[in-house]
């Protein structure tokens, strides 16, 4: 299947800056600094991820990058992500970003590995997304690619999904590849038609993105950190955003 993927967005997750930033007490590499040279660059948002042990981006850093996109980048859309019963409602109730992705990691997890569970979450999660939208902010969930659960998502508020991508990239050059892209196209669609928009992330990269976006439709943005941050130790952080901009455009 290939589908058109104009308004793909690309969100640049800074939480990888941030890690290297933090093994020395020097400052250095600038998470702000990041943020603008990919914006310059052509980058529509910037991500970021503060977990409650601030290994990574911390506290300052999202005040930083809210204030920085504020003043010079109005228009780009700042995605806060995080557990909602942890730190993640601090940022969003004092910041009101465009988008708070709710991720059900635990405070000690390495990355996010699973989405949340339709119903089993629902009632939990509903009064938080209810708050954060009646702050003007966007509620984004981050789901398994599973269709049966988007109606439920949507009965509890969300206004989008962020397709967990990790099976994706896993099942590339497997005998099971075209089987989980076709699940991943069907919980789009699932989504889309429950009334969701739909985010993606996670293992993305050079490598496989355009495949993916050909084969989902309707893929509003795209949050990617871990594979651009390395491509960026490589190539800068500019050349970096207009080589995932190429990939982005690739799939039109």
């Amino acid at each position: 299947m290939t589908t058109s993927t104009s308004g793909t967005a690309l969100s640049v997750n800074l939480n990888k800056v941030a890690l290297v930033r933090n093994t020395r007490h020097l400052g250095i590499p600038s998470v702000v600094y990041a943020a603008a040279m990919c914006l310059d660059a052509g980058a529509q948002g910037i991500t970021v991820h503060p977990r409650p042990d601030a290994r990574h981006i911390r506290a300052d850093d999202v005040s930083d990058l809210s204030a920085l996109l504020a003043k010079d980048w109005p228009g780009v859309q700042f995605n806060i992500e995080g557990n909602p019963f942890h730190n993640l409602m601090d940022f969003v109730r004092e910041l009101r970003p465009h988008q708070a992705t709710f991720v059900p990691d635990s405070e000690d997890q390495a990355t996010s590995d699973h989405g949340w569970r339709f119903p089993d979450d629902a009632e939990r999660l509903r009064p938080l997304i209810a708050e954060a939208r009646a702050l003007g902010v966007r509620v984004s969930l981050f789901m398994d690619p599973e269709p049966d659960m988007m109606v439920a998502v949507k009965a509890a508020g969300a206004d989008r999904v962020e397709l967990y991508t990790e099976g994706y990239a896993a099942s590339r050059g497997t005998s099971r590849a075209d089987g989980v892209l076709k699940l991943y196209a069907e919980t789009a669609l699932a989504a889309q038609a429950a009334g969701l928009e739909v985010n993606a992330g996670h293992d993305l990269s050079r490598d496989n993105l355009t495949d993916f976006l050909r084969a989902v439709p309707g893929v509003r943005e795209v949050s990617i950190g871990h594979a651009f941050v390395s491509d960026a130790l490589e190539l800068g952080y500019a050349a970096s955003t207009r080589e995932y901009l190429r990939c982005i455009a690739e799939a039109q």
